[in-house]
């Protein structure tokens, strides 16, 4: 699959220079690059809604503070 992005000169700048310091050809670089990115923003989602889910867990349970022993 072919997608065309617009880069300001600096990202551009940036993307190039790490493709040439790999050794790579830009298109792979920024290919891995966004594919990391994604993988972790679903890690990062999946990990703050466990946390929620932990967190009402903890509230029906009756395992929970006030605000004011919370602060102490």
């Amino acid at each position: 699959m072919t997608i065309v992005i617009s880069l300001s000169p600096e990202v551009e700048a940036r993307l190039r220079e790490k493709a040439a310091q790999s050794g790579q050809d830009v298109s792979i670089v920024a290919a891995q690059m966004l594919a990391s990115v994604l993988e972790w923003e679903a890690q990062d989602s999946q990990e703050a809604i466990e946390g929620i889910q932990r967190g009402l867990d903890d509230f029906e349970a009756g395992r929970f503070r006030s605000f004011d022993e919370f602060a102490l």
